[in-house]
């Protein structure tokens, strides 16, 4: 079974987050699912965006690189949306990454310092029509699912952000049920 790092979305730590969490352990995975908005939670995206604007971007992926400090280098970072930003740095950057889950965001690695790392397995899961994601996200997604033989994205038919969040009306039953399906199947090869 997999170590996973597991960062929330700009909604911050909600319920559904934590309620895919726990499915992730009731496989059997050790799950660590750090609040980078020391316990604040946001009803709508554009007041989370705003919180994290106010916070700043750069201390968000700060309490996402101390969140990493003291957990094995061998772990799985996943993120949803804006928790893809820490995930996706330190799948690039900490050495040992035994992969990377991107939820409805995907940034180019260069971003990070450079290419994709050579051996980093990487699943990237977005809706098609997402708005949020055709801002140069899924841009990116299909770049890097081109150029890393290790890559693979996922789309899904609609135009919801934040759809494997139970907690929140985006909520797509259908389409969360298989991205969970995939990542549980890509936590068991990685493991």
């Amino acid at each position: 079974m997999a170590d996973v790092l597991l960062f929330h979305h700009a909604q911050g730590l909600t319920p559904g987050v934590l309620s895919f969490a726990d499915e992730l352990r009731a496989g059997g995975h050790v799950v660590h699912a750090p609040d980078l908005y020391d316990g604040k939670t946001f009803p709508n995206l554009t007041e989370g965006v705003g919180y994290a604007k106010e916070v700043g971007f750069g201390t968000i992926a700060e309490r996402g690189r101390l969140a990493a400090e003291g957990l094995p280098n061998q772990i799985v970072y996943a993120g949803f949306s804006l928790g893809v930003m820490p995930a996706q740095e330190l799948a690039q950057t900490r050495p040992g990454a035994k992969g990377a889950v991107l939820f409805q965001s995907c940034f180019p690695p260069e971003e990070f310092g450079g290419p994709w790392p050579e051996g980093v397995p990487v699943q990237i899961h977005i809706m098609e029509e997402d708005e949020w994601a055709l801002e140069g996200d899924l841009d990116a997604a299909r770049e890097l699912d081109a150029t890393v033989e290790s890559a693979q994205l996922f789309l899904y038919p609609g135009d919801r952000h934040l759809f494997t969040d139970e907690s929140l009306p985006e909520y797509d039953e259908a389409a969360a049920t298989l991205a969970k399906q995939r990542v549980t199947s890509f936590l068991a090869d990685v493991g």
